[in-house]
């Protein structure tokens, strides 16, 4: 890898790696096919054998692929909003804020300053290292005082990943340093310990991004409960805008955002990923409440 630019030279994930791209391969497989495909079918069609398949999915989600299925489905979104829409008005008063401590106490953040915002990262250092996750190939990015960015290249390729990411603070120091950050990164995806983050945003996208922090994991919203929550609610479009711009992703979860209508709206680092993700924690969801 070429430290200075940030290109990559090799970008050959591990296991996790190697598990997204077999349920992104899985979720092309089951969205051809109107029934439920059985074990030993969709084995075949990953070109595994079903024993071998049966143990990345659990290893990968802890759930049966037969399981998976349903949560893998075009229109699992609908039921989700259904079934497990949050009111984030009603999280607010309960006392799901920002400032305290979310996700099971594992996660608290602090937003940088508008001022030092409109710097665009001016005197600032940030440390970057490459991961593997269940989302592929995973880019990570924080300060001294917490991650700042995460971004998954499984979908868009690593180049353009880093590029994005450089482009959000173009005046920031930009030095890699995985090791600074691998504490907070194993902690985001076990989700335990304590993970740290810093906000690096103008003032509205900080507000939707708090809203966001309080989506319990196997639920979602819509964007226009998300402009209510930050105050604007004749905003749809402009928070929808700021929803796009979380650098932060999976953390700060702008993929539990949907559309009134139940479909998926966008996503950064592309859908494949974001359907991944609301399936993974539903089905984790579910099987803990059984």
């Amino acid at each position: 890898m070429d430290t200075k630019s940030g290109q990559i030279q090799d970008v050959s994930g591990p296991e996790q790696a190697y598990h997204y791209g077999v349920i992104r391969r899985a979720m092309e497989a089951i969205d051809k096919c109107d029934d439920s495909l059985p074990l030993e079918n969709l084995a075949s069609q990953m070109g595994m054998s079903p024993s071998h398949f049966q143990r990345v999915f659990s290893s990968w989600v802890g759930v049966s692929p037969k399981r998976y299925q349903q949560y893998l489905r075009l229109g699992h979104a609908k039921s989700l909003l259904k079934d497990r829409f949050t009111t984030l008005e009603t999280a607010h008063a309960v006392g799901l804020t920002g400032s305290g401590r979310l996700h099971d106490l594992f996660l608290r953040w602090e937003a940088m300053s508008p001022g030092d915002y409109a710097r665009r990262g001016s005197g600032l250092q940030i440390y970057w290292g490459w991961f593997d996750s269940p989302f592929g190939l995973t880019l990570a990015m924080g300060t001294d005082r917490g991650l700042c960015g995460i971004a998954f290249a499984a979908e868009t390729g690593a180049e353009p990943a880093m590029a994005d990411m450089r482009a959000r603070w173009p005046n920031a120091d930009f030095v890699e340093d995985p090791m600074q950050l691998r504490p907070w990164v194993d902690g985001a995806f076990a989700q335990k310990g304590e993970t740290k983050l810093y906000l690096i945003g103008a003032p509205l996208q900080i507000k939707v991004w708090e809203a966001l922090l309080r989506i319990p994991s196997g639920h979602v919203t819509t964007y226009s409960e998300l402009a209510v929550a930050a105050g604007a609610p004749k905003a749809v479009r402009a928070v929808g805008t700021a929803v796009g711009r979380n650098p932060i992703s999976w953390l700060i979860p702008c993929h539990r955002a949907l559309r009134k209508s139940g479909a998926l709206g966008g996503y950064h680092w592309g859908l494949p990923v974001k359907r991944a993700m609301l399936a993974y924690e539903a089905a984790r969801t579910e099987e803990v409440a059984i």
